[in-house]
């Protein structure tokens, strides 16, 4: 059985950890609000990007558009969104299985990967994995803005005009609610019609999801006559690389967003743990005290009685 000391000891250290992940709940509480705030207002922009692009699209399906037609022989960029620090609970352990999960639901070549990463844990565990670490732009997370989404995406377009890279995909974390954070895996690159339905109707997916096509309305204008001036090429050139911006930057800040959910959801659970535990540890420190009481007392009458 544990001694008073001991007891003590243990339950002093539990009350320094819940006083920082007390402090950490708190932080992570006021950068959530921020970071929510920003994925919810930039949500019309990208809805109205997403179905622009998929109209645009069902207009020129048989386009040989340099972002449209599919290479061959080159890698597959993948972004990753994670988070550069720990005590998140599952965020970047969501990450990484949805990336494995991701791979094989596009049947991805695993020789032929280059990872584009934005957060230190699941760059680090993809290398771990052996897959080969193109560039980190983990910085991007500190302060992000549109303008360094748009830096990001240009590298990317650079890349993949030059044929280093065939296919662009994108894994971030859809922020659903507080507690709710979903790891998406999608194609931004060859985009097609198909791959912009099959990731707007997942069943990830809902009406109030980010990059959602309203199917319906979709479907009442297929048969509408779209015009493009100049040509289609010159508006292809002109929208995809603001879709492929629009989509990184709205996945930033929902990925930010989902990680400060998942640390304030974290640090309160591990608040709450360490109270419980801090209850049971005085009980039993109390229990010990009164033990050690009656002994001594024990001891002193018998003494009196013995002599």
């Amino acid at each position: 059985m544990a001694t008073i000391k001991e007891i003590k000891q243990r339950r002093n250290s539990i009350e320094s950890t819940s006083q920082i992940t007390k402090a950490m709940k708190l932080v992570a509480t006021v950068k959530l609000q921020r970071t929510k705030e920003l994925a919810e207002k930039s949500i019309p922009y990208f809805n109205t990007m997403y179905e622009t692009m998929t109209e645009i699209l069902s207009k020129s399906a048989n386009s040989n558009h340099k972002y449209i037609k599919s290479k061959r022989n080159a890698k597959s960029a993948i972004i990753v969104i994670s988070s550069d620090r720990g005590l998140a609970g599952g965020y970047n352990s969501s990450v990484v299985k949805e990336f494995e999960k991701g791979i094989k639901e596009f049947e991805i070549d695993h020789e032929n990967i280059l990872i584009y990463s934005m957060g230190a844990k699941a760059r680090d565990a993809l290398k771990r994995k052996g897959y080969e670490i193109k560039n980190d732009y983990s910085d991007l997370l500190n302060t992000p803005s549109f303008e360094d989404a748009y830096n990001l995406s240009k590298d990317l377009l650079k890349d993949f005009e030059d044929g280093i890279i065939s296919n662009i995909y994108i894994l971030y974390t859809y922020f659903k609610n507080t507690v709710v954070h979903v790891p998406r895996f999608i194609k931004l690159l060859p985009i097609s019609t198909n791959d912009l339905t099959h990731n707007a109707t997942s069943d990830l997916a809902t009406k109030k999801n980010m990059y959602v096509v309203r199917k319906s309305e979709f479907a009442d204008s297929s048969n509408l006559i779209m015009n493009y001036e100049p040509n289609d090429d010159e508006i292809l050139n002109l929208i995809i690389p603001k879709y492929v911006t629009a989509i990184i930057f709205g996945a930033i800040n929902s990925s930010l967003a989902s990680e400060n959910g998942a640390r304030m959801t974290a640090m309160d659970n591990a608040t709450n743990n360490a109270n419980e535990l801090i209850e049971e540890l005085s009980i039993q420190y109390n229990r010990a005290r009164q033990g050690a009481i009656t002994q001594e007392l024990t001891e002193i009458i018998a003494g009196a009685n013995a002599i």
